[in-house]
């Protein structure tokens, strides 16, 4: 049997939590042991444990922009210490094969994989065009030697970091997968939409699921939205998700925009749901009008698993999941008019929903199947530990 060491940034249930929380479920039990890191308590640990993984509460070397003041700074060499201590204590005790550090956010795996000299495979979620300083960082911090295989989660991420810093000799891609989820009985879609969406069997819902932040496009599809409002008065939109810590401002400037274009008998927040398959199983039409380019678009799977039509600006990771006029539309990043005449023909042409909904569901479970992610890493650990 193998020991694995995995080293996560967060403790909650969003995008790379959920590819972490997939990744260790579907391991096989009998060839791996698995303890994990995380630097705070949440909901992803009690998920983890119920996955038989052994979780602690460390320092994983978060990087993050606010961190170069003489205080954080000193915090950070703080951190390094206990972080590297938390390692070599459990290495002891378990005697790791090998250290998977998940997302770009943790620094503690490259370090100790290099104390410890053992393997360390680092999986890469993000795409980070600025700060220039911690393009530049990163794209050092990966080319070191203590990191001994990248796993990039779409074409779209290996091609921008190794376009900063040529890595593709020890870099591959594997696409993130996610579990088929279980059916969910009409009387609970029926429930959700009323008390959740306020909406009828015969009204259509569109749905922005995930953290509401600078670039996710809540504005965007909320701009969208306007005319289809007025023309459309059985429409609805949905923001399921809540803002990252500290950061409760942009759900105050979402909340103010709904305001304004009086749109808050057709618009609501929904704060972020565990159970989101069942929300996915009510929604109607999928919105991932990312202004930045997403590094892979989880949701878009998750949408489409759930045999939603998925509209989603064109760039990044999302153009490998979303196939235009068949599985749902691509659209110009941040072209309003684009994504409002992209939601009309939707609302016009019903037929388009079901008919892409259908293709999506099938492209999602040939492309992007837990069974194929987990097999994918698992031959990974076998050629490395």
């Amino acid at each position: 049997m193998r020991t694995l060491l995995f080293i996560h940034q967060a403790a909650e249930l969003y995008g790379s939590d959920k590819t972490l929380l997939a990744l260790i479920k579907n391991l096989n039990p009998q060839q791996y042991k698995i303890v994990v890191l995380l630097p705070f308590d949440g909901p992803l640990r009690p998920a983890l444990e119920a996955c038989q993984a052994e979780v602690h509460i460390t320092p994983v070397l978060k990087l993050y922009r606010k961190m170069v003041t003489p205080m954080n700074l000193i915090r950070f060499i703080k951190d390094i210490q206990t972080g590297l201590a938390t390692v070599k204590k459990l290495h002891a005790q378990h005697h790791f094969d090998l250290i998977y550090s998940n997302t770009l956010a943790v620094l503690l795996g490259v370090f100790a994989a290099k104390k410890l000299q053992i393997p360390h495979v680092w999986h890469v979620h993000e795409i980070i065009e600025s700060p220039g300083i911690f393009k530049k960082t990163f794209g050092k911090l990966l080319a070191l030697k203590s990191t001994t295989k990248i796993v990039y989660n779409s074409k779209a991420t290996a091609d921008f970091w190794n376009a900063t810093a040529p890595l593709t000799p020890k870099s591959s891609v594997i696409h993130n997968g996610l579990e088929t989820p279980n059916p969910v009985s009409e009387a609970e879609k029926m429930e959700i939409r009323e008390r959740y969406f306020h909406a009828k069997t015969t009204d259509r819902v569109f749905a922005l699921v995930g953290r509401i932040s600078r670039w996710k496009g809540q504005l965007t599809a909320l701009e969208a939205f306007v005319p289809i409002a007025s023309e459309f008065p059985n429409s609805r939109l949905l923001f399921i998700g809540s803002a990252p810590p500290n950061q409760e401002h942009f759900e105050e400037t979402l909340q103010t925009a709904i305001r304004q274009y009086g749109l808050q008998t057709q618009v609501f927040q929904i704060p972020f749901q565990e159970n989101i398959h069942s929300f996915w199983a009510a929604i109607d039409i999928a919105l991932v009008p990312s202004t930045e380019p997403e590094p892979f678009g989880l949701v878009a799977v998750e949408a489409m698993l759930a045999g939603k039509p998925v509209i989603a600006s064109n760039h990044g990771g999302l153009t490998e999941i979303v196939v235009s006029n068949q599985t749902g539309f691509l659209f110009p990043p941040a072209d309003i008019p684009a994504l409002t005449n992209a939601m009309q023909t939707l609302l016009l042409n019903p037929e388009k929903v079901k008919t892409m909904g259908e293709a999506g569901k099938i492209r999602a479970l040939n492309h992007f199947s837990i069974q194929s992610y987990t097999q994918a890493f698992e031959q990974l650990f076998e050629q490395l530990s």
